[in-house]
């Protein structure tokens, strides 16, 4: 483990996590309470974010503040990051289709 914090990485990181959640640089911004070119700085890793402003990131991404510091993240929560990404989708049928088949999928590993 480092004892600095590569903050182009980082940068990388909420962008990546941003692209999954299907979310705009400028809509992430607006609801970390940031300007979207302070919000482009932390993700080009030319500006330093508070540790509010990552906290508040990590929140509205749903990653931990771990993984957006040194990228660590564990196998369950790249699982559930991937279907939140799922989840997220603009058509209103697709996370209600999925949301049942794994209901249906766990009630039959239930059943076994």
């Amino acid at each position: 483990m480092s004892n600095v914090i590569d903050y182009v990485a980082m940068g990388e990181r909420i962008r990546r996590a941003r692209e999954n959640t299907r979310l705009t640089q400028w809509q992430l911004a607006d609801i970390c309470i940031l300007s979207a070119a302070h919000m482009g700085h932390i993700e080009r890793g030319s500006r330093l974010p508070s540790l509010e402003a990552v906290f508040r990131i990590s929140k509205a991404l749903n990653v931990s503040m771990d993984y957006l510091l040194e990228g660590s993240l564990s196998s369950d929560d790249v699982l559930l990051n991937n279907i939140n990404a799922l989840l997220r989708s603009n058509n209103k049928l697709k996370p209600k289709t999925i949301v049942s088949t794994i209901r249906a999928i766990a009630d039959k590993i239930d059943e076994t």
